[in-house]
Order: structure tokens, then C-alpha cells, then sequence
């Protein structure tokens, strides 16, 4: 979404030639081999693990971080593979979006018009919205876990992640 925007409002004549279908197959495709291959990756990672026979999740879904903490084995692989997948596809994907939006920020600070201004950035609005509900929830959901460790207080920040 950042990418497209970027385009939009920084080559928008060459809109429609940047954005073609294949470009857009190829951005899905590779999504979706990266989701792949990181839940993949997390499920064989899991797998190696041996789990202690009375536990409770205390989550309405199974999470993969405390999973890995139940454990009854040592989860060391476990968790320096979590934080590199995190740091690898959380950070990286960030700093992307970062890049895109100083560089429309910075193409519609150069538009004189008032109108031009509030067009080019409704374009924009809806796309950074959605950016900063996904992330600011997210980074809610996984500090308060870390801040906190009532398992009631983590079940509703996980809920309200999940809602919003």
C-alpha cells in the first residue's frame, strides 16, 4: 500500500505503467511466499520443542511466543529465530513504509496549491491509517505483554489487536 501510494503521488503520470498487473501479481506473490515460509519456519521451529503436559494458553488463540515460553525444553533456537524474524520482517517492511511516506510528505510540502495539497493527501490518508492502526496495535499487543504479565490484561490487549 505505501509503495502505491508513493507512486501515486510522487509519479503520478507514470501511475498506470509503474502499477501494472504484473507488478502487482509479482508484490502479492512474493507476500504471500514470504508468509509461507515464515509460518513454516515457525511451525517446524515449534515442533522441535517439547511441551510440559498440564498447560494452559491464556489467550483465545494459540500464540506462537507463548508457546515457545510453555515449553519444557530449551526454547534459546527458538526464541533468537523469533526476534531475527521479527527484527527481519517487522523492521524491514517498516523502514520501507518510513522511506515512502517521508518521500510523500516531502512531494506534497513542493505543492503550491491548497487544493493539490488536501488531494495528494487524502490519497494518502486512508493508506497511512491503516499502516498505523496495524503497527501501533501491534507494538500495544507485544509491549504490554512484555510490561505485563497478567495473563487477563494480555487476553484483552490480544482482543483489541485482533478487532481493530
Amino acid at each position: 500500500m505505501a509503495y502505491d501510494c508513493f507512486v501515486a503521488i510522487c509519479h503520478p503520470l507514470h501511475y498506470t505503467v509503474i502499477m501494472n498487473p504484473q507488478l502487482c501479481a509479482i508484490l502479492v506473490l512474493v507476500s504471500w511466499i514470504i508468509s509461507v515460509l515464515h509460518s513454516s519456519l515457525q511451525t517446524l521451529m515449534t515442533l522441535r520443542l517439547s511441551l510440559c503436559r498440564e498447560v494452559e494458553i491464556p489467550h483465545y488463540y494459540c500464540e506462537l511466543k507463548l508457546l515457545i515460553q510453555l515449553a519444557c525444553s530449551d526454547n534459546f533456537l527458538n526464541d533468537m529465530v523469533m526476534f531475527f524474524a521479527a527484527a527481519l520482517l517487522g523492521a524491514g517492511p517498516f523502514v520501507g513504509i518510513f522511506y515512502s511516506y517521508s518521500k510523500i510528505v516531502s512531494a506534497i510540502h513542493r505543492i503550491s496549491s491548497a487544493q493539490g495539497k488536501y488531494k495528494a493527501f487524502s490519497t494518502c490518508a486512508s493508506c497511512l491509517s491503516v499502516v498505523s492502526l496495524f503497527y501501533f496495535t501491534g507494538l500495544g499487543v507485544y509491549l504490554s505483554s512484555a510490561a505485563t504479565h497478567s495473563a487477563h490484561s494480555s487476553a484483552i490487549t490480544s482482543v483489541m489487536y485482533t478487532v481493530v
